[in-house]
């Protein structure tokens, strides 16, 4: 059923051979979302577990995902290499790496590793990835730290909450605005704090034949804490994260894709429940952000924020 209904939303889309011309031979990419997205909501169900294997699913052109039921993992490919975004856990890099693998695509081939923001259920399995692609690791300034330590930035809202993870080799910082180039790839970084610190968000167009998309990897921008934590009592965080959701609003964004899946209602998305394109999925991401921090605030305001 998920899979006829999105192909009756694709037929239209069809391109259609002039009689008396052989037919193009167009190249058939592995994990097509009309198969693979249904795969995927059948293995995971509403399941959200950060280690639990998922297959892999070509969401458009040349991006896929490759994590978790629980945990997003974005490989973008290229003619001259490959970039990956999000390691998950150490235990959930070891599924990113077989999903890359069972898609054809070798691991040494993936150039550069970047990543949404440092918590170990996204950055835990980096060093594990960098050891088993080579690739240079891309950091904020105020992530480097955490990724080359394994603990917690000691302004993130969550210090204290999450074990140290495995230490990685950063090889490069990045600002807002700053790009990563790998022959015909080109991703755009969007500094978006809040969650943390040092989070980060992705832009890139992905071409399918002629149809090009402008993809959006959207950090998690959820005010969560440690127990006591107010953000309240951090102005000046408040008004970055505020700054980053309306970063968000503000971006081309065609199809949406977040660090859970569940976010992003992917399984929905995958199976042409709701739409896998849509224009507006960026602003109303960023709105849904937007209401979450200002509950917490009156909630703090109130004196019953955990």
């Amino acid at each position: 059923m998920f899979a006829s209904a999105l192909a009756v939303a694709l037929a239209a889309q069809q391109i259609v051979v002039p009689l008396g011309r052989p037919p193009r031979q167009i190249e058939r990419l592995p994990a097509p979302i009309e198969t693979a997205g249904p795969a995927w909501a059948r293995t995971c169900a509403d399941s959200t577990d950060w280690n639990q294997p998922a297959p892999a699913v070509r969401i458009h052109g040349n991006t896929y995902l490759v994590g978790t039921c629980g945990i997003s993992a974005i490989l973008i490919t290229g003619k001259d290499g490959h970039i990956l975004i999000d390691a998950g856990t150490e235990q959930g890099a070891e599924i990113v790496a077989a999903n890359i693998r069972r898609l054809g695509f070798k691991l040494t081939d993936v150039r550069y590793l970047l990543f949404s923001h440092e918590h170990f259920d996204h950055v835990g399995g980096m060093a594990r990835l960098q050891q088993l692609t080579g690739a240079t690791l891309v950091s904020s300034e105020p992530a480097r730290r955490v990724l080359e330590t394994g603990a917690n930035h000691p302004d993130d809202p969550q210090a204290g909450m999450h074990k140290p993870f495995r230490a990685a080799t950063v090889g490069r910082t990045i600002r807002d605005g700053g790009e990563i180039r790998l022959g015909n790839l080109l991703l755009t970084a969007m500094t978006t704090p809040g969650h943390t610190p040092g989070a980060l968000s992705w832009r890139w167009e992905s071409c399918d034949g002629g149809v090009c998309r402008t993809m959006v990897y959207a950090d998690s921008l959820t005010p969560i804490s440690r127990e006591g934590y107010r953000f309240s009592d951090h102005p000046a965080l408040v008004t970055g994260f505020r700054a980053s959701i309306a970063k968000i609003a503000a971006s081309r964004c065609e199809i949406l894709l977040t660090p859970h899946p569940s976010a992003s209602a992917m399984k929905e998305r995958m199976t042409g429940q709701q739409p896998l394109f849509d224009p507006e999925g960026c602003k109303s991401y960023a709105a849904a952000r937007a209401k979450q921090l200002d509950e917490r605030l009156a909630k703090e305001a109130a004196g019953d924020a955990k």
